[in-house]
């Protein structure tokens, strides 16, 4: 994997940029669609690469560790050939999905103990099964085994917390070494900065991080409940310390105003299901503010869906018959809402870096903060 850094704004910490992978390039700054289970959730692959046409996706450790299992994904021939997409993918270590099963976990310095979802049955992710499993998944960029701290969280429990994800990040780096590869392409691994919302911590762990010399570097912890300006914060002094010629990838994050804030501090990568859980919910991102479809307002309202054109389905369907959809909860709804979402979310990160390669990022940057603010 190679990272070439191609402008910085000057007012701002912004960079463009172009990451290099066995399955293609990925110019930065990017937003990477979530494919929890193989799949993002209420689009084909063809509308995924044809129309939405993000550089590189996600998928999700945990959920495919379970269903359909390593062993079916290696017959498969990894999960690009098993889902039929060619492009680049990231897995999540699992650590985001065993924070969330707070009730049916048991964190050891061994590693997790915890319980499925699905049938109930235990389970134990230790760093090195992580790096192993996600090795078996195939993905491009693999992530770390870190332990993902809720908020609010006390402040020698954050400490303890980032100092095993330390030693388990050391494990994980000796596992990549030690197994052997499984495809013929690079498969690269990602350490992830904790620290919970203080400061010290947060700088403590990116210098560690750092130290790692990894090619390039996540921020996690953020984006779990706490006030938008403490994580700009957090993300600020991490992006501080964190190398410059190597990108940054700001995990689970965020809303569309959270991506440029971000951006404008220096994060180069993001993901996030908000673009299509709120899609299936009837909640519409725009340039000009947030739609509830399901509202009676737009009833009657037969203009398209977005005048901007952002995907065929914003100009071939009207708000009238979106909110019919979902009224007579029809799936194709979802489906359209899902195209318009990461559409946009596209869009968005892929005109932020047109503005930072002319030198105009900051002035636009505020404008459609400020535009995007409104409920419609």
């Amino acid at each position: 994997m190679k990272f070439e850094l191609n402008s910085t704004d000057q007012n701002s910490k912004a960079r463009a940029g172009i990451l290099s992978t066995d399955h293609g390039q990925i110019e930065t700054p990017i937003f990477m669609p979530v494919g929890t289970s193989a799949t993002v959730k209420g689009v084909h692959q063809r509308e995924l690469k044809n129309d939405i046409n993000p550089d590189i996706i996600l998928g999700n450790t945990y959920h495919l560790y379970l269903r359909p299992g390593t062993e079916l994904l290696q017959q498969a021939g990894g999960l690009h050939a098993f889902m039929g997409w060619d492009k680049p993918i990231l897995t999540d270590s699992g650590g985001y999905q065993v924070y969330s099963l707070s009730a049916n976990r048991k964190i050891k310095e061994e590693g997790v103990k915890f319980k499925s979802h699905i049938d109930g049955s235990y389970h134990f992710f230790t760093p090195e099964r992580a790096v192993e499993i996600q090795r078996a998944i195939g993905a491009d960029i693999i992530m770390a085994f870190d332990e993902c701290t809720p908020y609010p969280c006390e402040y020698n429990y954050a400490k303890s917390s980032m100092e095993r994800t330390h030693r388990w990040l050391k494990r994980c780096f000796e596992a990549d070494k030690a197994l052997p590869q499984l495809f013929d392409y690079e498969q690269t691994l990602f350490p992830i900065v904790q620290g919970s919302v203080y400061s010290d911590l947060r700088k403590e762990s990116a210098h560690f991080i750092a130290s790692m010399e990894a090619p390039a570097n996540a921020i996690g912890g953020l984006s779990v409940g706490e006030p938008a300006d403490e994580m700009y914060a957090m993300t600020d002094e991490v992006c501080a310390v964190l190398p410059e010629d190597k990108p940054r990838y700001l995990m689970g994050v965020g809303t569309p105003i959270n991506l440029l804030e971000n951006i404008a501090l220096g994060v180069d990568m993001f993901d996030c299901v908000l673009p299509t859980r709120n899609a299936r919910n009837g909640m519409l991102f725009t340039a000009e503010g947030t739609i509830n479809i399901k509202n009676k307002k737009w009833e009657n309202d037969f203009s398209p869906i977005d005048p901007a054109g952002y995907c065929f389905a914003d100009l071939d369907y009207t708000k009238a018959y979106v909110r019919h959809l979902f009224t007579v909860n029809e799936m194709l709804g979802k489906q359209i809402a899902t195209l318009h979402n990461l559409s946009f979310y596209l869009w968005l990160v892929r005109e932020a870096r047109k503005h930072i390669l002319v030198g105009t990022f900051s002035t636009w940057k505020a404008k459609m903060v400020r535009q995007m603010e409104p409920r419609l």
